[in-house]
């Protein structure tokens, strides 16, 4: 990971000034670090960007204008629209499906290289949401789609209440009472696609995307590959919560907040994303059928630990036989998404 601090170069880090040095050219010495830190290297300090977007695209794409350029180590403070396109205020901005804020430029990031994305902080900024009520086509028997009794594919609103960290189903027919407890996520996080492709926002793959997963929370950290210079990175498609596998085809669709830093690791190569938070190291797979996702997944995991662990192709193999976990992070996109997962305390340190 490139550290977004400027490295300090001269003659003190050189090891040429020491106490004993004539006056003269201690002075000399610290004359030319000041200039150094306080020229160049001081504009290469983090910075914080906040940007209000206004144009929401609905393609991963490299043809997309970067909506903000940023260095290695800064931080953005922005918002996302819903997956309908309705703004933080309610008003219909943009089209759907899953309309995308950014992209966001990374300096010096090239193709080879990989971006960590670090989520920071992720609420909701309102008070509505909305979902789909009935569990999709991909994810029952097919028989017993002729025999359902609830045919209308009606949208179910939803009462997000900050203050107790909950969302209530907003539909007095349905009983008994449907209270949960918040838990805001993304539903997409993307960098521009390979050979210049543009993917609708709908789909996740190996550039991250619609992945849907219920674990793409504040305080976790993403890698993505860098397939155009810059990276172009996309987000959208805020859930307040969701089920794993997204069985209804939505989660409860809102607007948010988001704050998140990147950082750029140079000459880095991953196939699929990668994420980790507090107590698991994952890889994200995403194809059609399920089984393509799973092996993708499963795969990439034997990468990650021979490769970052330093296990050997056999040891990795056996760890995974007795320590990995699988998720099902959704059913319902163009490409389904399998994550496949470590606990951190297994690995070594």
């Amino acid at each position: 990971m490139v550290n977004s601090k400027p490295k300090i170069v001269g003659p003190a880090a050189a090891g040429l000034v020491h106490h004993g040095a004539p006056m003269k050219t201690r002075l000399m010495a610290t004359a030319v670090l000041t200039l150094l830190v306080a020229g160049p290297l001081a504009s290469q300090a983090p910075v914080t960007h906040r940007l209000t977007p206004e144009r929401f695209y609905n393609t991963f794409s490299f043809a997309h204008p970067p909506a903000l350029k940023i260095r290695p180590g800064d931080r953005v403070i922005t918002k996302t629209i819903d997956a309908s396109g309705t703004d933080w205020n309610g008003k219909p901005v943009a089209q759907g499906p899953n309309p995308q804020t950014g992209p966001f430029y990374v300096e010096g990031a090239e193709p080879g290289d990989a971006i960590v994305v670090t989520i920071e902080r992720l609420e909701t900024n309102r008070t509505t949401g909305f979902s789909s009520s009935l569990l999709a086509p991909y994810v029952v028997d097919p028989g017993s789609i002729a025999n359902r009794v609830d045919r209308d594919p009606q949208r179910a609103n939803w009462i997000i209440d900050k203050s107790k960290g909950t969302t209530r189903l907003d539909t007095p027919a349905i009983s008994p009472p449907i209270e949960l407890p918040l838990r805001p996520m993304l539903g997409c996080l993307g960098t521009a696609p390979p050979r210049k492709e543009a993917v609708a926002t709908s789909t996740p793959g190996a550039f991250g995307g619609n992945m849907d997963y219920a674990g793409l929370n504040a305080g976790v950290k993403v890698t993505l590959p860098v397939y155009e210079p810059g990276a172009l990175l996309f987000l959208g498609d805020g859930h307040a919560r969701q089920g794993e596998g997204e069985v209804v085809g939505t989660g409860v669709e809102t607007s948010m907040d988001v704050e998140f830093t990147v950082d750029l690791i140079k000459k880095k190569t991953i196939g699929w994303p990668r994420l980790e938070n507090d107590s698991h190291v994952m890889v994200l797979g995403s194809e059609r059928p399920l089984l393509q996702a799973f092996q993708h997944a499963t795969t990439e995991m034997l990468r990650l630990l021979v490769n970052d662990y330093k296990y050997s192709e056999r040891g990795a193999s056996l760890l995974m036989g007795q320590a990995i976990e699988y998720e099902i992070a959704n059913v319902v996109d163009p490409h389904f998404t399998v994550v496949a997962k470590i606990r951190k305390s297994l690995l070594p340190r």
